[in-house]
């Protein structure tokens, strides 16, 4: 799988996430599903909800900087930093859902090891960012 197309996937899903935690907020979705079935209320759903879709939002933009899809940029080394925090995050979470209360929320494990390959093989690919290499 080539670099931009492991991007593209990866955004993709990002969309996808990001509009299912939409969904929860203006409660489309229960919110029982979601969080391990761990949430309580309200209140505690906007907070979650709120966090995820600004983690998987910085994500995006950093998945923008690393294919040079976006001018504002942080360095190639803090790019490559984040995405391995990112990837263990993932992991981990893949194990957190295997644990989960709700079988809807089991089934993110496959999601989230999905993220953790794809964030690998861009980690793994000897693609660079520089303007001259996207050109």
């Amino acid at each position: 799988m080539k670099f931009k197309t492991s991007i593209h996937i990866l955004l993709g899903l990002l969309v996808a996430v990001i509009l299912f935690h939409i969904a929860i907020v203006v409660k489309a979705i229960p919110y029982n599903i979601a969080w391990g079935g761990r949430l309580q209320n309200d209140q505690e759903m906007y907070v979650f909800e709120a966090i995820s879709i600004l983690i998987n939002l910085f994500l995006g933009f950093v998945l923008l900087m690393k294919a040079s899809y976006i001018k504002f940029r942080f360095g190639e080394k803090t790019i490559n930093i984040i995405l391995w925090i990112f990837l263990v995050l993932f992991v981990w979470n893949t194990v957190g859902n295997l644990f989960a209360k709700t079988n809807f929320e089991k089934s993110f494990a496959v999601l989230t090891f999905i993220f953790a390959i794809l964030i690998w093989r861009i980690l793994k690919s000897k693609h660079t960012n520089d303007a001259k290499a996207v050109a």
